[in-house]
């Protein structure tokens, strides 16, 4: 039998039989003990099954439970083995969609007449406990598409029939385990017996394929784990995740509501939630006045004939609101900023001495969001994007790409957020402009990265339409990433509008544009730093600062005189001078997050003094109305000071 050479990663290279598994193979390459950790390998970084044969000369990289992507097999695994314990359980009857791994576990969609229930959840879990233990292989073979649309045809299963008359290719791979067989790339575990930590989660309506003209489906969202700490973690998270869940806290402190009468995804907010938004655009503006930026206001809507001219019909119209019709004349509701500060650029003539021109704008606009994707503050079909655009010279580009990074990270910090992944996303498969444009537009936001020193991950093929982009995605104190800075170059809006600057040499070239949001939109923003403090936000942005609570009526008087003076010294204070006893106005100001509770009685009305009580618990030695005012300014300039 001919021999082929086959390589550990970083071993040596042995002779061996041709057509021998990956898992003879590994019996000859590793010691017992480390085999026992090996669930898969990557062939020439291809991932395979143990049960793959190795039929040409091969560099074998062990993957273990201990890696990434063993974790992800384990859970795509697991995907399968719910599947089977559902058909188990409730009959052929049942149809199955798809079944992935996904970043925190994995989820299965299911087609059942009847709803799956808490009781279901746990039959579910303890029928794949028993075929865990029952050791199934998971059984590779190929088939042809036509051969494949056969067997799932003759099942009833037209999920997975419609699945593969799309599929562009004369080969599928089908894995079986037990009496189940699914349409799958793999690789799978070794066998089930892997499979010894897991937790159903919970069940939600999904449209198949995400349209809501489909049928809707049901998905049970699982987890799988090789440890039970790591699973107990988890679990732990997720309880501390629904503690600190922004839509929960939004309502408890009375920062925002949504109401179906107003529309769904359209948010109103509160007294306490407009100061606290008050509050990050009033530090926003300063920042970038204080950084060169000049404010600008545009309206919401315009003709139709802008967005054509933009190309937001072309690529975006899916995500624009219907036309309405004015004086015979088309008018859309705007999803993006960007059309009206071409607009202010073009109502003038611009120099090469004038760049580089920086305008910002708090700018609300408006997307189609489907009603399943809506999701409190984080999903919405209004909302107010920290908008700015610079127009430069070429040779000015690298700089302001540079300075926006700085900007960006900066304010990032003072909000609380120094942890972030970034992404370089490149030219999508549709895209407009010159391949020289977007090779000098990508090399520019690669080179201010590494001057900045970041490191980032290429995100090949997800840039916009226009052109290639920086994506920085925060961390919150639970280690979620979420989507909210992003930095775009774009030659193509200065092209279809025509923007002109006069250069030093007399003609007129086109200006570079840049498009950019810090926080991405102040609606997300703001949920986001819900999650993040718990809603207990430092003292600087705290949207009341302090409440002042009498002991008895008897000190209503003076607790209003001092109201009145902390509100004239511009601290955020409220009052609660009801007849009730105080321990019980304490604890409501806690649940509040009142970051200082201002206790007045008898003694302090007589000495002219507040006692000081911290939502900690923590209490303070009295002091005057006006120490506590020189106490609120310096912690405040301190906070942010200390995150700069």
């Amino acid at each position: 039998m001919p021999e082929i050479s086959v390589t550990i990663k970083g071993g040596e290279a042995q002779q061996l039989n041709q057509g021998i598994t990956v898992a003879d193979a590994l019996k000859k390459l590793v010691s017992n003990k480390a085999r026992k950790q090996i669930l898969a390998v990557k062939v020439d970084d291809q991932p395979v099954d143990l049960t793959a044969q190795l039929t040409a000369d091969s560099v074998l990289e062990p993957v273990t439970a201990a890696s990434d992507e063993g974790l992800e097999i384990l859970r795509h695994s697991a995907a399968h083995v719910m599947a089977l314990a559902v058909r188990q359980l409730f009959g052929e009857e049942v149809k199955v969609a798809i079944g992935p791994a996904i970043e925190d576990g994995f989820y299965y969609d299911f087609d059942r007449s009847e709803p799956f229930t808490p009781d279901d959840f746990e039959k579910i879990e303890a029928r794949m406990a028993e075929i865990a233990a029952a050791r199934l292989p998971f059984e590779r073979r190929e088939a042809s598409v036509a051969e494949a649309i056969e067997f799932f045809d003759k099942q009833g299963e037209k999920y997975k029939v419609e699945l593969l008359r799309e599929i562009d290719a004369d080969t599928v791979s089908l894995y079986r385990q037990g009496e189940f067989t699914d349409l799958c790339r793999g690789p799978h575990l070794p066998d089930s017996s892997w499979l010894r930590v897991f937790k159903l989660l919970r069940v939600a309506g999904s449209y198949w394929r995400g349209d809501e003209k489909n049928p809707m489906l049901q998905r049970i969202y699982g987890t799988a784990f090789f440890d039970k700490k790591d699973l107990k973690h988890y679990l732990d998270q997720l309880e501390e995740a629904k503690r600190r869940d922004h839509r929960r806290l939004g309502k408890e402190l009375s920062l925002f509501t949504i109401q179906d009468q107003i529309g769904p995804g359209l948010i109103l907010w509160q007294p306490r939630g407009a100061m606290l938004r008050q509050l990050i655009e009033d530090y926003w503006k300063k920042e970038h006045y204080r950084h060169g930026y000049e404010l600008l206001y545009t309206p919401h809507i315009a003709r139709q004939d802008l967005w054509q001219t933009s190309g937001h019909l072309d690529f975006y119209g899916e995500n624009m609101y219907s036309a309405m019709e004015i004086d015979d004349v088309k008018y859309q509701l705007k999803p993006m900023n960007c059309p009206f500060h071409i607009g202010v650029y073009k109502s003038h003539k611009h120099s090469y001495r004038e760049f580089p021109i920086r305008w910002c704008e708090l700018g609300t606009v408006y997307r189609y969001e489907r009603t399943g994707a809506l999701h409190g503050l984080m999903r919405v079909r209004g909302f107010t994007q920290d908008d700015a655009h610079i127009f430069c010279r070429p040779d000015q580009l690298d700089e302001e790409i540079y300075n926006i990074l700085d900007l960006n990270l900066h304010i990032l910090k003072t909000f609380g957020f120094d942890q972030y992944d970034v992404y370089l996303s490149t030219r999508p498969e549709k895209y407009v402009g010159s391949d020289e444009h977007w090779e000098l537009s990508t090399d520019a936001l690669k080179k201010a990265l590494e001057k900045k020193g970041l490191a980032f991950q290429l995100d090949p093929g997800e840039g916009v339409f226009y052109g290639p982009k920086i994506d920085i995605k925060i961390k919150d104190q639970l280690g979620r990433s979420w989507q909210c800075s992003t930095i775009q170059v774009d030659f193509n809006l200065p092209e279809r509008f025509e923007m002109t600057y006069t250069g030093d040499d007399g003609q007129e070239h086109q200006p570079i544009m840049i498009h950019r949001a810090l926080m991405g939109s102040l609606e997300r923003f703001v949920g986001v730093m819900i999650e993040h403090y718990a809603g207990a936000f430092p003292l600087w942005m705290a949207p009341e600062q302090a409440r002042i609570m009498n002991i008895t009526d008897d000190q209503a008087q003076y607790c209003e005189a001092v109201y009145a003076k902390l509100r004239k010294a511009e601290v955020r204070v409220d009052k609660d001078l009801r007849n009730e006893k105080l321990n019980y106005k304490i604890r409501e100001a806690q649940m509040m997050k009142v970051p200082y509770m201002l206790i007045i009685g008898e003694r302090e009305k007589e000495d002219g003094t507040i006692t000081v009580r911290k939502r900690s618990g923590e209490n303070l030695p009295p002091m005057t109305p006006a120490e506590f005012v020189e106490l609120i300014r310096s912690e405040c300039e301190e906070g942010k000071d200390g995150n700069k």
